[in-house]
């Protein structure tokens, strides 16, 4: 059998079509179908919530940002990552200079970190800093995590009414733009969903759009659920794409007015075995395929993506000593890439990064080589490549000659795809992209979508909001819209609002008995946008080289798994921080360094991963057959070769952790349950287990402990050995 696994993904026009009379767009451009199906959708008042599901690089932000573009309409749009708001800004700064409307938008991008410094700087209260940088601005660039604490009243102060920032805000904009919105998950989209009613309970007339090209059918069925009347534009469907087989076609086609929105590419399958190592480890053996396609193809641009910030960190290095003898750069972009670095890594000749590079932001290279954990996973970062002809280098542009893409992936997939009886591809076939996706999704592993979150854990969320709709303040003005704010999520989320209550008060009772103070830590974990991160430890990272980025948060887990570090005090961590902010004249936001676990300064990045497990100093069977969401205290750490973790466990046992306990271990749990890879679950031992080689239980945290929660009934069935055996798909 052959060990080389290509196929050819055809080429994919998009079908433009006549401008409507009215809307004014750049003299010798032509719009696309779904651009002005958006368009007219937008404007329809029969219509509240549009999702255009066009394929990646066919032009989804002009088609949302059309009206605003036009003058005398205001948009926000909300990104999940900083970096592809980062990217958005740029491109509709573009689209400004090409359309030259005649009132230019304004354009506002507002991370956390911008927010804090801005206040900061201005000496004013969040709130009004959030007032003044939103004030008359036709475009604001935000986060939905922002989005979402702004509604729940994170940023204004006791006294003031829940409505003073978001009554302001949702009545200024017309339209609200979620983007690569597929890449939440359930906790996120119950979260929008209730910010979604809330607006329109309190704003009538008021837009949303949806951009992903595979909407969550979860989010449609339940806003169709709450009398939103939806639109879904789909250029597939509509069969507003073509795939051309030959040259002769694709010029037929550009003649008939259709664009190119991809490139032909030319994509491998690398088998692997599924082992944590086995991508870092082929590329360092494979090193000469990636110089061979810069010195065989010369204006090259690649990117690699990865799984692990930590092999992302160990392979920079190795490649930038290799390239660079031939004056080739190299940038990085992860999680724990500075501010600058990640800046600079978009126009290096090769890029590394992990998922901060694969939503959404919009490469000009030629080349991809990517791991992937699951379907979804897959098709997104295959979505990279090919969505440009070239780039622009010193005022010159330089074309790419070809396309090529290697997928890094477990060798039970090659099989499944390529040497089973009639396999779904055959090596050196020619497919079009949609055939392909269809195919991943049905021989790749599929993640769990958690349908259950929404009806045990979406409507705490509606509870909160309805007590703030109760203030003194507002409670009169609102009361017809608390009212149908409050019947409608009922319906949305398939419970009632007073059964709710009822566990919120419950969950503080428990609280309150376990630790004496009052609080409620779970419902607080249901009611965040992200969840809380119970285990983040602040680092000053000594292996980057721009001072103002040496500040960043990092989770526990991982520093256990992969760095070299040194504990250090929050108090010469803070003061180190201040004086960094001073000397340079940058400020550096600190307020995500309010509840870390512990500070340390990390030194190294380790080849091998170390073991360790959480360990608990009582018996866990009776936390484990009570099947719930609980807070735990006195979780501590075991990892022998660690001469530092004495330290962070006397933290970590004072802390109360909301967790689900599972009498399972993490391997068959993940497995079993699909989840994603960055679910957060480990193993944990108690007094019993603590000498077993597995550990015989696994934990969750926050928003994963809540989300497990959803699932956990599966191994209660009886049967388990046999759904274990048929059940098996990894």
């Amino acid at each position: 059998m052959s060990n080389d696994y290509t196929i050819t993904l055809k080429p994919v026009y998009s079908q433009t079509v006549v401008t409507p009379s009215g809307l004014k767009i750049p003299d010798g451009w032509s719009l696309s179908w779904h651009q002005v199906e958006t368009f007219n959708a937008l404007q329809n008042p029969n219509i509240d919530v549009v999702f255009n599901t066009a394929m990646t690089g066919d032009g989804k932000s002009l088609a949302a940002y059309l009206e605003v573009l036009q003058g005398e309409f205001s948009a926000i749009g909300l990104y999940p990552t900083n970096e592809l708001a980062r990217d958005q800004e740029i491109q509709i700064q573009g689209y400004i200079e090409e359309f030259q409307p005649r009132d230019k938008p304004r354009i506002v991008r507002l991370s956390g970190a911008d927010l804090e410094i801005y206040a900061e700087n201005e000496g004013l209260k969040k709130s009004a800093a959030i007032v003044t940088l939103t004030n008359q601005r036709e475009a604001l660039l935000t986060n939905p995590d922002i989005f979402h604490y702004l509604h729940r009243g994170a940023y204004i102060i006791p006294g003031d009414s829940p409505d003073k920032l978001w009554g302001r805000i949702d009545k200024d904009f017309d339209l609200f733009i979620f983007d690569e919105f597929h890449v939440f998950a359930a906790p996120q989209i119950a979260s929008v969903i209730n910010t979604m009613l809330l607006i329109r309970c309190t704003n009538r007339r008021k837009k949303f759009l949806f951009l992903s090209a595979t909407p969550d059918k979860n989010l449609i069925s339940r806003l169709q659920a709450a009398g939103f009347r939806c639109q879904e534009i789909n250029p597939l469907e509509q069969n507003k794409y073509q795939f051309a087989d030959t040259i002769k076609q694709e010029n037929e086609l550009r003649s008939q007015g259709w664009r190119q929105v991809a490139r032909a590419i030319s994509l491998k399958f690398i088998s692997l075995e599924p082992s944590f190592k086995a991508s870092e480890t082929w590329l360092r053996e494979n090193s000469n395929l990636i110089l061979a396609q810069f010195q065989q193809y010369p204006g090259s641009k690649g990117a690699i993506i990865l799984n692990s910030i930590a092999a992302v960190k160990r392979l920079t290095p190795f490649f930038q000593e290799i390239l660079q003898s031939h004056g080739l750069t190299v940038g990085e972009n992860t999680g724990l890439s500075g501010k600058g670095q990640k800046e600079l890594s978009l126009s290096a000749d090769l890029v590394l990064g992990t998922s901060t590079i694969d939503v959404g932001v919009d490469f000009k290279i030629n080349f991809l080589i990517f791991e992937s954990s699951d379907a979804g996973n897959f098709i997104q970062r295959l979505g990279r490549l090919g969505r440009h002809d070239g780039y622009e280098k010193n005022g010159d542009i330089v074309k790419f000659d070809n396309f090529t893409a290697l997928a890094l992936v477990p060798n039970f997939l090659v099989e499944r795809l390529f040497q089973v009886e009639s396999p779904p591809l055959a090596v050196n076939s020619i497919c079009d992209r949609p055939t392909l996706q269809t195919i991943i999704k049905e021989q790749y592993r599929q993640i769990n979508d958690f349908h259950g979150y929404y009806r045990r854990w979406g409507a705490v969320q509606s509870f909160w909001l309805v007590c703030k709709l109760s203030d003194r303040t507002i409670k009169q003005q609102y009361a017809q819209s608390r009212e149908q704010f409050q019947v409608t999520c009922e319906a949305v989320f398939e419970t009632s609002l007073k059964s709710i209550a009822g566990r919120i008060q419950g969950w503080a009772k428990d609280w309150q008995a376990l630790s004496g103070k009052s609080g409620n830590p779970i419902a607080d974990d249901a009611a965040s946008f992200r969840g809380s991160s119970p285990l983040q430890c602040g680092i000053y990272d000594l292996t980057e080289a721009n001072e103002v980025d040496k500040f960043k948060t990092y989770d526990l887990p991982g520093i256990l798994s992969n760095l070299e570090i040194e504990m250090w005090t929050e108090a010469a961590f803070i003061r180190t921080l201040q004086e960094t902010a001073q000397r340079t004249g940058q400020p550096i936001a600190k307020g995500r360094f309010a509840h870390c676990l512990a500070f340390i300064k990390l030194r190294s990045y380790r080849e091998e991963r170390l073991n360790w497990k959480f360990t608990y100093s009582g018996d866990l069977q009776p936390k484990a057959d009570a099947w719930k969401v609980q807070v735990l205290k006195g979780v501590e750490i075991w990892q022998p070769e660690n001469h530092w973790i004495g330290e962070i466990n006397k933290r970590l046992k004072k802390q109360g952790l909301v967790c689900y306990v599972i009498r399972h271990p993490v391997a068959e749990v993940r497995m079993r349950l699909r989840l994603p890879m960055h679910f957060q679950i480990y193993p944990i031992s108690d007094q019993y287990s603590f000498h077993d080689v597995n550990a015989p239980y696994a934990i969750a945290f926050g928003h994963s402990a809540l989300l497990l929660d959803t699932l956990a009934y599966t191994f209660k069935s009886k049967g388990d050995e046999i759904w274990v055996a048929s059940g098996f798909n990894p």
